[in-house]
């Protein structure tokens, strides 16, 4: 299948929900200790990821008008993503600060209080062009930060309630467990959430506070058989395996010198759905029924962008230019 053109002013995907400046550790001219402040949060990561891979894609979220703000505008900008569905705010940035691992993992503590990300609520969207009406053939991206912290999770959640069925929906949980604030709640909406999804896309850590001690593979079933066509799992360093109605694939990670992996499931995601893009399968249809080889070349295009990710400090996806990785 190829790609389909979309009109010029229609996104083909839209990807609804954080965006947030991440202070990554650095270091002084003294060689104090530091942070340098770069654009983050899962669903910008998504979308900056799509705009750099070529996929016309609209970021749904409040940005700040703050210095941090204008950085995610500007970053958003440079990266070829859209600002048509970006509401102005005047409240603060989300910040998270990153703490890195010797093995250049990341984990994040966050300062989120009464921020322009948060505050997104479902009335803003008749801010939005059309009203916040979505295109037909226009997909839905949502996840992460945007599915836990109230005001904002009402809106995705209102958002693949209302669309789902009327396009490709996917969906990345990339969770943060240390901000649950009531895990039964939370496991019981996912539930709903993944019934309501085409495309579900988790990482092993997501699934071990998921489903602690459950096989990866028997989750992927009942994601399944709940009603998504795809399901996408990944395992850092180890690759990644794909399970759709028909077959199922591993495939390893491109072995790179890891500066951090702040970002790399973003790009995998990114990866995934500009390939869907490409090859004409972006929609509720075209993630059915996969075969093998289908779900090796997408794996294997999105574990490449996932790990030149990981060869840069924070979340620096590449742009890729007719099968050319054009690094930052």
């Amino acid at each position: 299948m190829s790609a389909r053109p979309e009109p010029a002013d229609q996104p083909a995907v839209v990807v609804a929900g954080d965006a947030l400046v991440d202070l990554t550790p650095a270091r002084t001219a003294d060689g104090a200790a530091a942070f340098q402040p770069r654009p983050g949060g899962s669903c910008l990561n998504v979308a900056a990821g799509l705009g750099r891979l070529r996929v016309p894609t609209a970021l749904l979220a409040r940005l700040s008008d703050d210095h941090f703000g204008d950085l995610l505008c500007a970053h958003l900008a440079a990266s070829g993503t859209r600002l048509t569905h970006a509401l102005p705010a005047s409240d603060p940035t989300t910040l998270a600060a990153v703490h890195l691992h010797k093995d250049g993992s990341a984990a994040y503590s966050f300062h989120a209080n009464g921020t322009a990300d948060r505050g997104l609520r479902p009335e803003h969207l008749a801010a939005l062009p059309d009203g916040g009406a979505l295109s037909a053939g226009t997909a839905l991206h949502l996840g992460s930060l945007g599915l836990l912290l109230e005001p904002l999770a009402s809106t995705p959640d209102g958002l693949i309630r209302r669309e789902a069925g009327r396009r490709l929906v996917s969906l990345d949980p990339n969770v943060r467990p240390g901000l649950v604030t009531d895990r039964a709640a939370y496991l019981r909406r996912f539930a709903e959430w993944v019934a309501l999804a085409d495309v579900v896309k988790a990482s092993d850590e997501d699934l071990a506070w998921l489903h602690p001690g459950e096989p990866y593979e028997a989750v992927a079933e009942r994601w399944l058989a709940s009603g998504a066509g795809l399901v996408l799992i990944t395992f850092g360093s180890r690759g990644a395996w794909a399970a759709g109605r028909d077959a199922h694939v591993h495939v390893p990670a491109p072995a790179v010198q890891v500066v951090d992996t702040v970002g790399a499931g973003d790009a995998f995601t990114a990866g995934v759905l500009a390939h869907l893009h490409r090859t004409g399968r972006l929609s509720r249809e075209g993630v059915d029924h996969l075969g093998a080889g289908e779900l090796a070349r997408l794996l294997s295009y999105a574990v490449e962008i996932a790990a030149d990710t990981c060869t840069r400090a924070g979340a620096q996806p590449p742009y890729h230019y007719d099968g050319v990785t054009t690094p930052v």
